[in-house]
């Protein structure tokens, strides 16, 4: 009976790996489809170098063992070096077609757009059977290292630095931290990980922790080796590095969605979009999604403190978005004055969204008095009089107030004294033009964005959650910023008492902080017990 239960229960965990293994491949895989096709084969080469460099790596460790067998002697398919190769084949197949696909890209020619898709359905499900089989031949690999520990092994002349990391030999710490498995060399693997991704080596840095990825699976270092690869491909800052740091920030939330560090890497996802976004009169596609991840974070976390940033980062995004609707309300009304066009309500309807969701816009000022006017061609002079008296009232030094005045005056409605909070208010600056013609060709907008990652800094002189980490044995203290549970907007499944809830900011709270009263971070408690729960917590829909 004992056996019966410890299998089934085995069985549980190996099929709840495998769907959270599973979740986070459908997450990157839909975060690298809204990519353009040459960024989705770089995103695809990528990870496939990745898988096969790990699984050089695990092969090279288990090499030790082919002294003791025989050269007549059967290998069988369950042989953890079999299972490797196998899925090393695999991997070369689709590097191959990955690089077949970026060829006729570069050369202009026509392809079937399907296999971009068909080509990251099947990496992801090599990715989750990689990862499962590295975790399953780790027991396998330590026996190796400990039969290779036992014979003297002849000294190998040195090579360069990747022929050691796809197992080619070489007597250095490299090779040997990672052929080797044994207790403490997570820890060494992770500080030589971390020292390489100081350097800027950040290839050599991903193979090391992804070495303890999958060969220790239990190791205190994980959850932090998982977002130091996200951290590093953020660090490159290339567009292709961008997108895959925004696929790896999303599923270490899908393994850790409850981390003290949660808002932290959803903001990092958010300013992956950022560093994305392009000028206003481009696609505004990275825009949207930024101002998506800002606003859930913000649902999620409304305690944290990292608001003011947020807030920071969700006007420069909406300010961006207000920009555009603004330029293409200034097309419409270009062709109303043309003749092209019977009526304005192609611009009415683009300066009302700006009214309506945009309400900061820095040039909120020419908004007002442009929809004015289109009410105005409309003869519905009561909507116009609203808006040129908004003007009025809260941009009294704008250059469009005057305007505004005479229309009101024409209009025969009463012209507004000036807001007293808004008498010193200043219209931001426009670009100059030599301004306006740099960024017309860098084609990118300046945003507030931090370029350090959750973890690594880029200033090596500063310390950063990586050496607190490393001091403390892969475990951030109390004192580290802790956001709240996230909220869970939902409705209850039957009338229940409300839940009191700790008042104030919780984030950076002493080690001796009582135990809340509330539920437990990441448990609805709005669903009935044994009930599944999200604890990623969606915005509502309208």
């Amino acid at each position: 009976m004992r056996f019966r239960f410890m299998l089934q229960l085995t069985l549980a965990m190996v099929m709840s790996a495998a769907g959270m293994g599973a979740r986070a491949a459908a997450a990157q895989q839909r975060t690298t489809s809204d990519a353009s096709p040459a960024q989705r084969l770089e995103v695809m080469r990528s990870r496939l170098e990745t898988m096969r460099r790990s699984l050089n790596s695990a092969i090279a460790a288990l090499n030790a063992q082919d002294a003791a067998k025989s050269k007549e002697e059967k290998v069988s398919a369950d042989d953890p070096r079999t299972r490797l190769r196998g899925l090393e084949r695999e991997a070369d197949a689709l590097y191959s077609e990955v690089n077949e696909l970026r060829n006729k890209q570069e050369r202009a020619e026509r392809y079937d757009q399907t296999a971009l898709d068909r080509l990251e359905t099947a990496i992801a499900d090599l990715d989750a059977r990689v990862q499962a089989v590295l975790r399953a031949t780790a027991g396998e690999r330590r026996v190796a290292d400990a039969t290779a520990s036992s014979t003297p092994a002849p000294k190998k002349k040195k090579s360069g630095f990747f022929g050691r990391l796809f197992g080619r030999g070489g007597d250095d710490k490299y090779s040997e931290l990672i052929g080797a498995v044994a207790p403490g060399r997570d820890r060494q693997i992770f500080e030589e990980a971390s020292k390489a991704a100081r350097k800027g080596n950040y290839d050599e840095a991903r193979l090391l922790y992804q070495v303890i990825i999958t060969t220790y699976p239990d190791s205190p270092y994980l959850p932090l080796a998982k977002l130091a690869i996200a951290d590093t491909f953020y660090l490159e800052g290339t567009t292709s590095a961008l997108i895959q740091a925004a696929a790896a920030y999303q599923d270490w939330l899908t393994f850790f969605p409850t981390d003290p560090l949660a808002d932290d890497v959803l903001l990092k996802i958010a300013e992956t979009e950022m560093r994305q976004m392009g000028l206003a009169d481009r696609d505004v596609s990275h825009a949207r999604k930024a101002e998506q991840r800002l606003k859930a974070l913000l649902q999620q976390f409304p305690q944290t403190n990292l608001r003011p940033e947020v807030e920071q980062r969700l006007r420069e995004v909406q300010d961006n978005l207000a920009l555009h609707n603004l330029q293409v309300a200034n097309f419409y009304f270009d062709r109303y004055t043309q003749g092209k066009a019977s009526n304005p309500k192609g611009a009415q309807s683009r300066l009302r969204e700006i009214v309506e969701k945009y309400p900061n816009f820095s040039r909120m000022d020419e908004v007002l008095y442009k929809l004015a006017v289109t009410y105005v061609q409309e003869e519905e002079p009561d909507e116009a009089a609203k808006f040129f008296q908004q003007l009025v009232r809260n941009y009294p030094n704008s250059e469009y107030v005057e305007k505004a005045r005479e229309q009101l005056e024409a209009i025969g409605a009463a012209v507004p004294a000036p807001d007293p909070t808004r008498v010193n208010y200043q219209p931001p600056p426009r670009p100059s033009l030599a301004t306006r013609l740099f960024r017309e060709v860098i084609g990118s907008v300046p945003v507030t964005v931090n370029k350090d990652g959750v973890l690594i800094s880029r200033d090596k002189e500063k310390e950063d959650l990586l050496d607190v980490a490393l001091r403390n044995g892969g475990q951030l203290p109390s004192t580290v910023d802790t956001p709240t549970a996230p909220v869970i907007r939902r409705a209850p499944a039957r009338p229940i008492e409300p839940v009191p809830t700790p008042q104030g900011d919780t984030r950076r709270r002493p080690a001796t902080r009582p135990a809340p009263t509330g539920p437990p971070a990441g448990v609805n408690p709005n669903l009935p017990q044994g009930a599944p729960s999200n604890p990623v917590a969606q915005p509502p829909k309208p």
